[in-house]
């Protein structure tokens, strides 16, 4: 299987990376079009095959990702349709949805969704992926072991794929703003930023994994750390009378509704 990219920026390079180190397949099974080519350096030294043009990319490869932003896949996909018949492709193109893509490719071309997120470039990705798909089942198989090899997957129905992307595919950017606001927190009755920062980040991994391995509710778990009459109920407070709860879901509601603008073209 020839594995080709159409766009290798943040989240295609950490796909690769990520298929790199766990050996999933050979670098020169590997093959990457971009705008800027030598921005690739990195994985051009790996081994990894840089194409000069996108055409030349999809007519090389038996699977391509299409990795590119949302505005500009409707003149990539024109370049290159004439080169997706037959070809297996995989879209992690925010907004592009099943009718989209199946009214876009050539109608002998296979494809799935999967939307992965930023942390794929430390291994500790969430990657969601549609149980809607026109591919085989050993190409569903093969998207899957691809985006497992920098984390996690997730199959999920196509009706909760772009509310499912709210949480964990903008998620990441919510977390960063409140490891700030924490460390901030900090800074502000005289804790070192550098320390504070550590603080946060390292809080928020233990907390996601005693959610994960416990199986607890979180809220049975915030209440294991608040005592009563103590400093972290006061804390609680605070952010409950500063909206935390709300703000938070009208972030997710309001990640959801870009996307379907994206989705009707506004």
């Amino acid at each position: 299987m020839k594995l080709g990219f159409i766009g290798a920026g943040n989240m295609g390079s950490a796909i690769i990376n990520g298929i790199l180190r766990k050996e999933c397949m050979k670098p020169e099974e590997l093959y990457i079009s971009r705008k800027r080519p030598a921005l690739s350096a990195d994985l051009v030294a790996k081994g990894v095959h840089v194409m000069d043009s996108n055409v030349a990319l999809a007519e090389a490869a038996d699977c391509i990702v299409l990795a590119v932003k949302p505005v500009y896949l409707p003149q990539v996909l024109e370049e290159v349709r004439e080169a997706l018949h037959g070809k297996f492709v995989i879209s992690i193109v925010a907004g592009w949805t099943y009718e989209m893509l199946s009214d876009a490719l050539p109608q002998d071309a296979r494809f799935v969704r999967v939307m992965p997120n930023t942390p794929l470039a430390v291994g500790e990705g969430m990657s969601l992926i549609s149980s809607r798909y026109t591919c085989t089942e050993e190409e569903f198989a093969f998207a899957k072991s691809l985006f497992e090899a920098a984390g996690h997957v997730c199959v999920v129905e196509d009706h909760v794929y772009t509310a499912a992307n709210g949480i964990s595919g903008c998620g990441p950017a919510f977390v960063y703003e409140f490891i700030e606001a924490l460390a901030d927190g900090g800074v502000r009755y005289g804790v070192p930023r550098a320390l504070a920062y550590e603080l946060a980040a390292q809080t928020l991994i233990g907390a996601a994994k005693m959610v994960l391995e416990t199986g607890k509710h979180p809220g049975a778990l915030k209440d294991a750390v608040c005592s009563p009459g103590g400093t972290t109920i006061e804390g609680i407070y605070a952010l409950e009378k500063g909206g935390m709860r709300a703000a938070v879901m009208e972030a997710v509601g309001a990640t959801v509704e870009k996307t379907n603008r994206l989705s009707s073209g506004k």
